[in-house]
């Protein structure tokens, strides 16, 4: 029950707005989204773990608790012009932040001393109060990547409509929400833009988290536009009642952490950085491999970017880097680019497939391209006629489409086939080298005869006895046939031809079931036009229990 709320009319409870501000109690106080960050999670974050020290002895830190009147008196102390009131909402979150949640006040203020100066940059050029600096505080926990239930983004949190009427973009690859210093910037102009509508800094505050349509709505239920936030409390959205309170907790405890006996992360060395605007596509991988920084260094400090992509071909994008750093990029961006651009070049001109599909034949002479067409039947068109059109059998239309006729009309899909030679690859290369080079002796030798008066036989350095029978067969099979005017079987070799001979090596095969001349070429390390040319074949076909003469 939220005590004063029944009453909130001047007229039926007297009491003035700074008794209500100090003295409003609820039980059922909702805490911002921001105070159950994972803190375990946060010190994966790349900055705290290596510009950052935590106490180590932190978690044995006695607790030390105020009282309200240290407590009130603290805040006075805190030059602000937003006012600072205390009760038993605020005291509430003050208690969650120095009890419950120490360590996560501890990663805080780690990371405070990155991005406060971001923060009061922004906030003093719109001339703004600095205590706002602390909303990130209880917004995100000053996690650039956070994004709420709701899908609020960024350090300050903003929802997707908001920021693209204040200029931000968002898209696949950037969401300037997660960008500390844009991000900051717009904070600035918007808190300003609400401060101009309620001249209240608890109201701008409170419409910054539900939105200015709710303020009004609870300012109208209250019974006038004159009203505070204290005053229209019972009227607001739930989570909106702790907003403010949170917030002054936070400055509270941003402020006086070390009275709480809280372990403040000390800075190791400070991070100095500086920008550079980016003109052409890069991914950050290239940037980190070229320069020999981590990649989640770069990362860190340019969270904007969603896919670790700059795409500075579309207009200029700002890089933030360690300032030594920038100028190693500025000198090496060409490098950068070139840096595996295969692997990160954008396409941007892509044909679509023509349904052509190319392999290479089983034997490994041909080139087979499929090519898919289709065909809209006209009248009196039968699958025959079309057939003959494309040059296809009409077997393998009825096997693509799935049909045994056609009618008029009806979109049919037409298979071509055509086979051309495969060029010669560096095996067949080399091996025409040798020959060429008398290293391999050339087929037309005079034992290039009848395939089949050889059976069995194999000319080879290891086999003496029937190499010497060899010529005998040949000679009577040569004189079964016609006499011709060259009768090689005849001739004597030389001894430099015998020589070349068993080196080489030649021997008679026997074709089994699925050999190929292609495989057949492969597994003896010669040649399909060889195999061919050896055995006076004048096509491909090979049927198993054939003879063939090999090297």
């Amino acid at each position: 029950m939220i005590t004063v709320a029944s009453a909130i009319s001047a007229e039926a409870l007297p009491i003035t707005v700074l008794d209500i501000s100090h003295t409003i109690t609820d039980p059922n106080l909702i805490y911002p989204e921001s105070v159950e960050t994972d803190v375990d999670k946060m010190m994966n974050n790349w900055y705290l773990r290596n510009y950052a020290l935590l106490d180590s002895m932190a978690d044995y830190r006695k607790e030390v608790d105020a009282t309200d009147a240290q407590i009130i008196e603290r805040l006075s102390k805190i030059p602000a012009e937003i006012e600072l009131p205390y009760n038993s909402l605020v005291r509430n979150i003050i208690n969650l932040y120095t009890n419950r949640r120490r360590s996560l006040v501890e990663n805080m203020l780690g990371m405070s001393h990155y991005y406060m100066p971001i923060f009061e940059q922004a906030l003093e050029k719109e001339n703004m109060p600095h205590e706002l600096k602390y909303l990130p505080v209880i917004e995100s926990a000053l996690n650039p990547d956070a994004v709420s239930k709701a899908g609020a983004t960024g350090l300050w949190q903003f929802m997707t409509p908001t920021a693209k009427g204040l200029g931000l973009e968002i898209n696949t690859i950037v969401d300037e929400r997660r960008d500390p210093v844009k991000s900051s910037e717009m904070a600035a102009k918007y808190l300003k833009q609400l401060y101009s509508i309620y001249n209240d800094w608890s109201l701008a505050i409170a419409a910054y988290n539900c939105g200015p349509g709710n303020i009004n709505k609870a300012l109208r239920r209250a019974g006038g536009s004159n009203k505070t936030f204290w005053e229209i409390y019972p009227f607001l959205p739930a989570e909106t009642r702790g907003y403010v309170p949170a917030f002054i907790a936070a400055v509270y405890v941003m402020n006086y952490y070390n009275e709480h006996n809280i372990a403040p992360a000390l800075v190791r060395r400070p991070i100095i950085t500086d920008s550079v605007h980016v003109s052409r596509r890069v991914h950050l991988q290239q940037i980190a491999d070229v320069l020999g920084m981590p990649i989640d260094e770069i990362r860190a400090l340019n969270p904007q970017y969603r896919k670790d992509i700059i795409p500075g071909d579309i207009h200029p994008y700002p890089l933030v880097l360690p300032s030594m750093q920038v100028y190693a990029y500025i000198m090496s961006e060409d490098s950068i680019v070139a840096h595996d651009a295969k692997k990160y070049e954008r396409r941007l001109t892509v044909e679509p497939s023509d349904g052509t599909v190319t392999e290479v034949s089983d034997d490994g002479e041909f080139i087979v391209t499929q090519k898919t067409k289709y065909h809209k039947v006209q009248r009196g068109e039968t699958l025959s006629s079309i057939a003959r059109k494309y040059g296809v059998t009409v077997s393998s239309i009825r096997a693509a489409n799935g049909i045994s006729s056609v009618r008029r009309n009806q979109t049919i899909k037409i298979v071509t086939t055509q086979r051309t030679p495969r060029p010669k690859d560096d095996l067949d290369k080399a091996m025409e080298q040798l020959e060429s080079n008398g290293l391999i002796n050339n087929e037309e030798t005079a034992d290039s005869t009848d395939v089949g008066s050889t059976e069995n036989t194999t000319v080879n350095a290891d086999t003496p006895k029937k190499t010497a029978e060899a010529p005998q067969k040949k000679n009577t099979t040569t004189a079964q046939k016609p006499k011709t005017n060259t009768q090689p079987a005849k001739t004597q070799p030389t001894k430099t031809q015998t020589q070349q001979n068993k080196a080489a090596g030649a021997q008679i095969i026997t074709v089994q079931k699925g050999d190929n001349l292609y495989k057949l070429a492969k597994r003896y390390g010669t040649t399909v036009d060889k195999l061919r040319s050896l055995n006076g074949m004048k096509n491909d076909n090979l049927q198993a229990g054939q003879k063939l003469r090999v090297k």
